[in-house]
């Protein structure tokens, strides 16, 4: 009777049950309309982490990176600061402060009133004369009567340099070693016998083993120190010119310090006995003292008895309508203080000013390529 109806039947094998909801049964979990969020805490922690991590990174790369282009840059500009100038020479190449090439010229120029001047490379004290007068210190009341008869005596620049501090360069002063002109011979001949015994002159190979000796931290300022106490050359002079506002306590204790750490080697043994003790508070009062401006002089003057005179010129007489003069400010006996003071810019392994030391070896270089005495004869 189902045939007429239509329908259809159903395979056997098919269980169609219709599902029936009680109230035991779960409600099925429609699907919501609503956002959600899953956060999870861990992952975020990480991601976090690693951002500042990287930031860090980031920022010390750049730190450091910053550093060493300013160190860079400081290292550049001091090797240019410190350069010698390639400069050509109005010197014939038998004077003195002529230089066997061009690196070690010195260029003379002259001022109006027809002075010799040697340029510094340096704009704020940009020329140093080729000579100076000094004249004697007052002669004590046990003096000889020839002794305050004695007119000025003329020195002659052998090096100067400027003086540095710091990695970065500060410039400090020019410092130029002067040696009474009279007195050059007898250092030519000792420096010359130093190479060899029988010369009268060195020929370049010489030349450049008593270059390599001066050089030396340790020939160097043996040799220097043995001249020194021998009184070879018996007057000298360094002429200190700031290139900056500076005062006398900060250039005492920078002398101090230099004559400190060269105390020990003089002549072989340690210079610490009371009579040293007293002359290094000599020292010390001679600078205690006010400010000292740029471009005024300070001459510390070793003489025959290797004896100190601290002289200043501060130019107040030049104001006044005077030629300006040089006050002597004070002086120390013991002949040690000027020794290890002399080696603080002549020789060992590290001396207040390179330049000055490269300079004044080259100059030293120049006086025995010529026979002992032809040097003082030209200048004068």
């Amino acid at each position: 009777m189902f045939r007429n109806a239509g329908l259809r039947r159903l395979p056997r094998s098919v269980d169609v049950r219709i599902p029936r909801r009680t109230f035991l049964s779960r409600r099925a979990e429609m699907p919501s309309s609503r956002p959600v969020e899953n956060l999870n805490i861990h992952e975020l922690s990480k991601r976090s982490h690693d951002y500042q991590r990287n930031r860090r990174i980031f920022l010390w790369s750049g730190t450091v990176a910053g550093v060493v282009s300013f160190v860079y840059t400081a290292y550049k500009l001091q090797q240019e600061l410190t350069k010698p100038a390639q400069l050509d020479s109005s010197l014939p190449s038998s004077d003195p402060l002529s230089g066997t090439n061009a690196a070690e010229r010195k260029v003379v120029v002259r001022d109006e009133e027809g002075r010799e001047l040697v340029e510094t490379g340096n704009t704020t004290v940009p020329t140093f004369p080729r000579t100076i007068s000094i004249p004697p210190p007052p002669a004590s009341t046990d003096a000889p009567a020839a002794t305050l008869a004695t007119g000025p005596t003329e020195y002659t620049l052998v090096g100067l340099g400027l003086r540095s501090v710091t990695f970065v360069g500060i410039q400090v002063y020019v410092v130029g070693y002067y040696i009474a002109t009279a007195d050059i011979a007898a250092l030519q001949n000792a420096l010359t016998k130093k190479i060899n015994p029988i010369a009268t002159t060195l020929v370049p190979g010489e030349r450049d083993q008593l270059r390599s000796a001066l050089l030396d931290p340790v020939a160097g300022e043996q040799a220097w120190d043995e001249l020194l106490a021998q009184g070879i050359p018996a007057r000298s002079a360094f002429r200190v010119i700031p290139v900056r506002d500076t005062d006398f306590h900060h250039l005492r204790d920078g002398f101090v310090r230099a004559i400190q750490a060269k105390a020990p080697t003089l002549g072989g043994q340690r210079a610490d006995d009371e009579a040293f003790g007293e002359a290094m508070r000599q020292f010390r009062a001679i600078f205690n003292r006010g400010s000292v401006p740029k471009r005024k002089e300070l001459l510390l003057v070793r003489d025959e008895k290797g004896r100190l005179n601290v002289e200043y010129d501060d130019g107040t007489s030049k104001k006044k309508g005077g030629s300006g003069a040089r006050q002597l400010i004070g002086t120390v006996d013991d002949e040690r203080v000027s020794r290890a003071l002399w080696l603080n810019w002549l020789a060992g392994k590290k001396v207040a000013s390179e330049p000055a030391r490269q300079s004044i070896v080259a100059g030293i270089i120049e006086f025995v390529e010529r026979p002992v005495g032809t040097v003082a004869a030209q200048v004068v």
